[in-house]
């Protein structure tokens, strides 16, 4: 009996011993074949060089970019193929899953680590795979871009949404994000934005606010780098508590510029002379769209009565202005596109009947997008949804306007109720006030943008205008036409002998002193203002650059008469020189790159001048989308770091362009 156990013993023994080396085998011949299998983001690239630390160099096999990153971090070989080669990415994307499908079930989990569940059994991504990483930072984006809380990870329906879309997404918790991640983004954009900075000669700047009693003071930055690009970066978005003084703006201004190195390379601040006044959205009063981002009925009553007591308005705010230009001095000017819209506002706030006729136009409007078709609806408006969610603003509500004007008796056929028609006298009213503020609107729109030059625009801008309203004739809209021209010499007729205007439009080749008057006297204005931004090179520059270089120079060509030296042109020689050419179209920035050898020191000052903008900044954009959550009872739908996503949302561009 125990001889017959012994051997029962051994042959267990045996078998269990022969099943180890069988899976021992197994394993290891699978390992092999991993290896051979090798799935490598690499394989889609050529690599060129290896330095220290595992820093390689690599050229992309499709369209032959190159790309440099570490062997250990290879996000960027990715992200590459991501949004350059998405046919690549998805196979390198399948590859990889099938890979570690493949090593899960053959092998199990790698070292022993459990690898978590999905209810429908699938593996979940590694918090280190690419995809998981990729769509972390989609959910990044769309916070950063729509200003959503962070929290919004952690909702119920946000994580069914995320597991429908990829079951294998692991969700990245709250506090990651505003711990980590978001903190990653906003230290990648200071040293992008201080590392672009430190090659401009000279910037101007621009100071917006949001909120009364409490708010948000956004300092953005407008320079122009060595190869003539405008550029601009908000370099802070801070909050304000209530009832912040002009001085410690001023304080936060100096600290900020002072941290960016930019101190001493400001040249002009465009801020608000009040910057505790209520900012509203300015839309044509009675124009209410429903289902838009309007601005509500007490508001625009408000907007009205604060046009009727502009005066007062102005006398209770007098010390403010006073504190702010007292800090800025002269440097300060304010924005042209915003002092525009306020000559629109005091414009058609003139006339008492107008509110009527638009507010019918309005009915007209909301119950024929509640009613038709929308295939009927593009064939008298462009787009209906973006349309509609930028119809608070004047210039957008023109546009609607001008659309229904043109299709009045297709929209008046496929509308059943007679009440809503307009009469002869309200279509009047309508095409007249079209073709009153149709200039407005160019020039509203001439301006904006911050990726071209527009200080050079203001000027010529604001001579149209008063051309246009000089010689016009209206029947129904006479008071808006004299509402509008009081507003346009009360708030921009200064403009017309301000030396930086005068400078920017002359420097801008398609206008020079075409528009003058008085050229004599713009002349001399111009030259006064350019010998206080221009700096003469010194004689020994002149030298070097006119002379060849020794090494250059040898005794076989020493019977070849030296050239002479060049005589460095003055101010007056290089402006009588440019105003000599032709006007041409060419963009003010090329024209300047291409011309800086030849007027090296009217470049200097377009150079400094073409920094100003007239138009509103991204920040003063977000801060229209924001301001109506600073009233009382929503103020608790704000995120924590409102201001943290103001500042990534505003400079998108630099982080995903």
């Amino acid at each position: 009996m125990s001889a017959q156990v012994n051997a029962l013993s051994r042959s267990d023994l045996y078998i269990q011993t022969r099943l180890l080396i069988w899976n021992r085998k197994i394993k290891t011949d699978f390992s092999e074949m991993a290896s051979k299998s090798r799935v490598s983001i690499l394989d889609y690239f050529n690599i060129v060089c290896e330095g220290e630390n595992g820093k390689i160099e690599s050229n992309c096999k499709a369209c032959g970019t190159r790309i440099q990153a570490k062997r250990t971090v290879t996000s960027n070989f990715v992200t590459h193929l991501k949004r350059k080669h998405q046919a690549m990415y998805d196979e390198f994307v399948r590859k990889k899953d099938v890979k570690r499908e493949t090593m899960q079930t053959c092998a199990g989990p790698p070292g022993g680590r459990v690898i978590s569940q999905s209810g429908t059994g699938m593996n979940k991504f590694d918090y280190s795979d690419p995809r998981q990483s990729l769509i972390s930072e989609a959910i990044a984006k769309m916070i950063i871009r729509d200003l959503q809380p962070a929290q919004i990870v952690e909702y119920e329906g946000f994580r069914e949404l995320l597991q429908l879309l990829e079951p294998r997404y692991m969700p990245v918790p709250c506090h990651y994000i505003q711990q980590q991640l978001l903190p990653a983004y906003v230290s990648q954009v200071q040293q992008a934005a201080k590392q672009a900075l430190k090659g401009a000669e000279s910037c101007s700047m621009s100071l917006d606010t949001v909120g009364v009693n409490c708010g948000y003071l956004g300092v953005t930055c407008h320079f122009i780098n060595t190869d003539w690009n405008i550029r601009s970066a908000l370099l802070a978005c801070l909050p304000l508590p209530g009832h912040s003084n002009t001085q410690q703006m001023i304080t936060d201004f100096d600290e900020i510029s002072e941290s960016h190195g930019i101190s001493g390379k400001v040249f002009r601040v465009v801020a608000d002379s009040s910057p505790s006044e209520k900012r509203s959205a300015f839309g044509l009063p009675g124009f209410h769209i429903i289902g838009s981002d309007k601005v509500d009925r007490d508001d625009d009553s408000i907007d009205e009565e604060a046009v009727a007591g502009e005066n007062k308005e102005a006398m209770g705010s007098n010390e403010n202005h006073k504190s702010l230009d007292q800090c800025l001095g002269r440097s300060r000017i304010d924005c042209f596109a915003r002092l525009l819209s306020q000559c629109v506002k005091e414009g058609v706030c003139a006339s008492s009947q107008l509110s009527v006729h638009l507010g019918k136009a309005a009915c007209l409007y909301n119950y024929i997008f509640a009613t038709v078709a929308p295939e009927k609806l593009l064939q008298v408006f462009d787009s209906t949804g973006e349309q509609r969610s930028s119809s608070k603003y004047w210039n957008a509500q023109l546009k609607i306007m001008r659309q229904m004007v043109e299709s009045m008796d297709f929209l008046e056929d496929i509308v059943d109720r007679s009440d809503l028609v307009l009469c002869s006298i309200e279509k009047a009213v309508l095409r007249e006030l079209l073709e009153v503020l149709e200039p407005f609107e160019e020039a509203s729109d001439m301006v904006s943008g911050d990726k071209h030059v527009s200080i050079s625009l203001a000027l010529p801008c604001v001579l149209g205008l008063r051309k246009h309203l000089a010689e016009v004739t209206t029947q129904q809209c006479s008071a808006i036409v004299m509402g509008l021209s009081q507003a346009l010499d009360r708030r921009l007729a200064g403009i017309l002998e301000d030396p930086l205007y005068v400078t920017a439009t002359t420097l801008d080749p398609q206008f020079k002193l075409s528009w003058s008057s008085d050229s004599d006297w713009h002349k001399q204005v111009l030259l006064e203002e350019i010998g206080k931004h221009s700096q003469p090179l010194s004689p020994l520059e002149h030298y070097s650059e006119a002379q060849p270089s020794p090494s250059k120079r040898c005794k076989l060509f020493s019977f070849i008469k030296q050239r002479p030296t060049a005589q460095a042109k003055t101010v007056e020689q290089e402006l009588s020189t440019y105003l000599h050419e032709e006007p041409t179209d060419e963009d003010p920035l090329q024209y300047w790159k291409r011309k800086s050898i030849d007027f090296p020191l009217l470049s200097q000052v377009a150079k400094k001048v073409f920094t100003v903008p007239a138009t509103t900044t991204s920040v003063d954009q977000i801060f229209d989308l924001v301001s109506k959550t600073f009233r009382p009872q929503q103020c608790q739908f704000l995120p924590k770091n409102l201001d943290t996503l103001i500042y990534l949302k505003a400079n998108y561009r630099i982080l995903w362009s």
